[in-house]
C-alpha cells in the first residue's frame, strides 16, 4: 500500500520538475534561434547587393517547388487516368470469362444431362 499511497504526489511532482524543464530548455533554444536571425538581418543590411541575390535565390527556388508541385499534380492526374483504363480493362474481360465460364457450366450440364438419358 505505500507504493500506491506515494504514486499520486511522485507523478504530480515529476509533471511539475518535468515542465518547468522543458519550459526553460524551449526558452533558451528560442532565444538562441532569436539571436541568429537578428546577425542574418544585420549582414543582409550590410551587404544589400548580397541581400538582393539571397532573396532572387530564395523566390527561384520557390517557383521552382511551385512548380514541382505542378509537374506532381500533373504525374498524379496521369495516373488516375491510366488506374481508371485498367479498371474498364479488367471489367471487361471479367464480363468475357464470365460468359466463358457460364458456356462452359452450360455445356458440362448438357453433356450431363444426355448422359443420364437411357441409351
Amino acid at each position: 500500500m505505500s507504493q500506491r499511497d506515494g504514486f499520486a504526489s511522485g507523478f504530480f511532482a515529476g509533471a511539475i520538475v518535468g515542465s518547468v524543464i522543458g519550459g526553460v530548455v524551449g526558452a533558451l533554444i528560442t532565444q538562441k534561434r532569436d539571436l541568429e536571425l537578428i546577425e542574418e538581418e544585420s549582414e543582409q543590411t550590410n551587404g544589400t547587393a548580397e541581400a538582393k541575390k539571397t532573396n532572387i535565390l530564395k523566390r527561384r527556388t520557390m517557383k521552382a517547388a511551385e512548380n514541382e508541385g505542378v509537374e506532381i499534380e500533373t504525374a498524379r492526374r496521369s495516373l488516375e487516368d491510366k488506374i481508371a483504363q485498367l479498371n474498364a480493362t479488367i471489367d471487361e474481360v471479367r464480363k468475357q470469362l464470365g460468359n466463358v465460364n457460364t458456356n462452359s457450366t452450360q455445356s458440362i450440364s448438357d453433356r450431363a444431362s444426355r448422359s443420364d438419358e437411357p441409351r
